[in-house]
């Protein structure tokens, strides 16, 4: 059974950084989709950061040169380091899984998803 576990969300002020991470159990996380996900209430579910199984990255604009994907294979894990944070990062963070390597621009190709962590950040 696959599960991801997110944690180190947080509270912090503008300005200041965090880095969440996902733990992968039951599913390797190389060479697969993986993405990190923003919700705010009354919201729909957006992509933030997306690395596909080659490794190409992609960004939101809105967070493109302040927050980085990575993935550590010995560790199974996904990571998102954001900096500079703003007011409008703040939300519930999902990351997503999927079993493919491609397509990942797609939000159909990710199969599983994590039950999220929360980000504040005060100005």
């Amino acid at each position: 059974q696959v599960q991801l576990v997110e944690s180190g969300g947080g509270s912090v002020q503008a300005g200041g950084s965090l880095r969440v991470s996902c733990a992968a159990v039951g599913y390797a996380v190389s060479s697969k989709c993986m993405a990190w996900f923003r919700q705010i209430p009354g919201k729909e579910r957006e992509a933030v950061a997306v690395q596909a199984g080659a490794g190409s990255l992609i960004y939101a604009a809105s967070v493109k040169g302040r927050f980085t994907i990575s993935r550590d294979s010995r560790k199974n894990a996904l990571y998102l380091q954001m900096n500079s944070l703003k007011p409008e990062d703040g939300g519930m963070y999902y990351c997503a899984a999927g079993l493919s390597g491609s397509l990942c621009h797609l939000r159909s190709v990710f199969n599983y998803w994590g039950r999220g962590t929360q980000v504040t950040v005060s100005s």
